[in-house]
């Protein structure tokens, strides 16, 4: 599973950061979603699915 995050779409809310903190941080100097694993565990599958559900823009895609 991997992580793609579109940064046109991101408007730095920091839901994924709330959902997922292991996965997402906000980036000081731009305020938009930085990606801390961009292929994360099976493990954190459900956080990550969280994550992609309730950004605001649905910046955050989950290939498998």
């Amino acid at each position: 599973m991997r992580i793609k995050v579109d940064l046109d779409l991101c408007q730095g809310h920091g839901v994924c950061v709330s959902e997922a903190p292991e996965l997402f941080e906000l980036d000081e100097e731009t305020n938009l979603v930085r990606v801390l694993v961009e292929e994360p565990a099976e493990a954190h599958r459900e956080a990550l699915r969280l994550a992609a559900k309730y950004c605001p823009t649905f910046a955050i895609q989950i290939e498998d």
